[in-house]
C-alpha cells in the first residue's frame, strides 16, 4: 500500500497534464452527447478560468523578480568580460534567430486557416469588444512618432505599471533598470537587497508550482468547455494539430540546421559527440519541462564529455538558464500569430517586428520552469492587440508542446557553451 501511495504521489506534472487533457477530451465530448452543456458552463468550465487569473496573478512579480535576478546574475562579467559580452550577444541573436522562424513558419504554414469559419465568427464575436478597442489604439499608434513605442516601455507610475498585465514592457524596463543600477551600487553594499530578491524568487517559484499542480484539473476544464463551446467540431481540432505541426517544425528547425551550423562554423566539436553527449540532458529536459531541473545535468555533460572549461560553463549555462529561451521563444511568436490569424486579425509587418521584440525581451523573464512560458506568452499577445483569452484555445494541448520547447532550450544553452569556449581566445 504504502508502495502504491509513493508511486502515485511521483506521477510527473507532465503525466497529470496530459491526462486532464485526455480526460477534458473525453467528458467534454461525453457532455455534448448527453447534452450536458449547462452543467460544463455552470461547474466545470469555472475552473478554467481560475486556472487562467492564477497565471495572470502571478505574471507581474514573476516577470520583475526574475529579470532583476538575471541582470543581477550578470555580474560576472566584470571578471570575465569577454565571455560575459559574447555569451549575451549570442544568447540575443539566437533567439531573434528563433522568433524569426517561428514566424516565418506560422505565416507559410497558416494554421489559423483550418479553423472553422463559423467558429471563427464566433470566437471573434466572443472577444469583439477587446478586438476593437485594440484596432482602436493601433490606428491611434499609426498616428504617432514612430520612437512612441519606445516612449511607452518608460512607466511615469510604477505602481501603474505593476498593477496593469498590459503594461508588462514598463515592468520589465523597471526590472532592467533596477538590476543595472543593483550592479553599479556594488555587490558587497546590495548583498541584503539581492538577497531579498532571491528568496522572493524562491516563494514565487513555489506559488508557481502549487499553481501548476492545480493545472491539470484547469487544463480538464479548459478542454471540456472547449468540445462543448464548438460542439466537438473536426475543424477544431484540426486546426490545433496543424498548429502543434507548426510549433513542432519550426522547432524541429532550430535543432536540426541552426545549432548544427552554429556548432560546424564556431566550434571543434563534432556533431556526433554533441548530440551523443547532450542526448541524456534532452531526456531530461523533455521529461521535467524544466531547463532549470535540468541544469546539473547540463553541466556534468558540458564539461565531462564536450571538455567545456569550468569557467565557461559555470557562467554561462547558469545564465542561459534565465535569459536564453530559443523555443520558448519560437513558441511564442507561432502561438501569437496563430490565434491572430484565429480571430480575423491581420498583422502587419511592423506588429510582426512587434512580436520579434517582445518575445525576445520577455525570454530574458522566462523561468526554466514548467509553465513559465505560457506566463510571457500574455506579454506578446497583449503587446499587439490578441485577447489572452484566447490562451484557452491552445493551452489543453501547451504541455507536449512545453516538453519540446524545453528540449531546444537546453539543446541551445550547451552549443552556446561550446562556441564560447572554443573562441574564448
Amino acid at each position: 500500500m504504502n508502495k502504491e501511495q509513493s508511486h502515485r504521489k511521483h506521477i510527473p506534472l507532465y503525466a497529470k497534464i496530459l491526462l486532464g487533457m485526455g480526460l477534458g477530451l473525453g467528458f467534454g465530448f461525453l457532455a455534448m452527447a448527453l447534452h450536458w452543456d449547462g452543467f460544463v458552463h455552470d461547474w466545470v468550465a469555472p475552473f478554467g478560468a481560475i486556472f487562467m487569473r492564477l497565471l495572470k496573478l502571478i505574471a507581474v512579480p514573476l516577470v520583475l523578480v526574475s529579470l532583476i535576478l538575471g541582470v543581477v546574475s550578470l555580474k560576472d562579467i566584470r571578471n570575465l568580460s569577454r565571455i560575459g559580452l559574447k555569451t549575451i550577444l549570442i544568447y540575443v541573436c539566437t533567439t531573434i534567430l528563433a522568433v524569426s522562424i517561428g514566424l516565418v513558419m506560422v505565416n507559410m504554414m497558416k494554421p489559423g486557416r483550418f479553423f472553422p469559419k463559423d467558429k471563427q465568427t464566433e470566437f471573434v464575436e466572443r472577444y469583439q469588444q477587446t478586438v476593437t478597442e485594440r484596432q482602436t489604439q493601433m490606428q491611434q499608434v499609426q498616428d504617432e512618432s514612430p520612437l512612441q513605442f519606445v516612449v511607452d516601455m518608460v512607466p511615469e507610475n510604477l505602481f501603474q505599471a505593476v498593477g496593469n498585465n498590459s503594461k508588462m514592457l514598463q515592468v520589465i524596463f523597471f526590472a532592467l533598470l533596477f538590476g543595472v543600477a543593483l550592479i553599479g551600487v556594488g555587490q558587497s553594499k546590495t548583498v541584503s537587497v539581492v538577497r531579498f530578491f532571491q528568496q522572493l524568487d524562491l516563494v514565487l517559484l513555489k506559488i508557481i508550482d502549487f499553481i501548476m499542480s492545480f493545472a491539470p484539473i484547469g487544463v480538464f476544464a479548459l478542454m471540456a468547455a472547449l468540445i462543448v463551446d464548438y460542439a466537438g467540431d473536426m475543424g477544431i481540432i484540426s486546426a490545433l494539430g496543424m498548429y502543434a505541426l507548426t510549433v513542432v517544425l519550426a522547432l524541429a528547425v532550430i535543432i536540426v540546421l541552426v545549432y548544427p551550423t552554429l556548432l560546424r562554423i564556431f566550434s571543434k566539436k563534432k556533431l556526433g559527440q554533441f548530440f551523443k553527449a547532450v542526448f541524456p540532458v534532452q531526456m531530461l529536459a523533455f521529461s521535467t519541462s524544466s531547463s532549470a531541473a535540468t541544469l546539473p545535468l547540463t553541466m556534468e555533460r558540458t564539461q565531462k564529455h564536450l571538455g567545456v572549461s569550468e569557467e565557461v560553463s559555470n557562467f554561462v549555462l547558469p545564465v542561459g538558464v534565465t535569459i536564453n529561451m530559443d523555443g520558448t521563444s519560437c513558441y511564442q511568436a507561432v502561438a501569437a500569430v496563430f490565434l491572430a490569424q484565429v480571430i480575423g486579425l491581420d498583422l502587419t509587418f511592423s506588429q510582426m517586428l512587434l512580436i520579434l521584440a517582445t518575445a525576445t525581451i520577455s525570454s530574458i523573464g522566462t523561468p526554466g520552469i514548467p509553465g513559465g512560458s505560457i506566463v510571457m506568452l500574455m506579454i506578446v499577445l497583449d503587446s499587439v492587440g490578441i485577447p489572452i483569452e484566447g490562451l484557452a484555445l491552445i493551452l489543453g494541448i501547451d504541455r507536449p508542446l512545453d516538453m519540446l520547447r524545453t528540449v531546444v532550450n537546453v539543446t541551445g544553452d550547451t552549443t552556446v557553451a561550446c562556441v564560447v569556449d572554443d573562441t574564448k581566445k
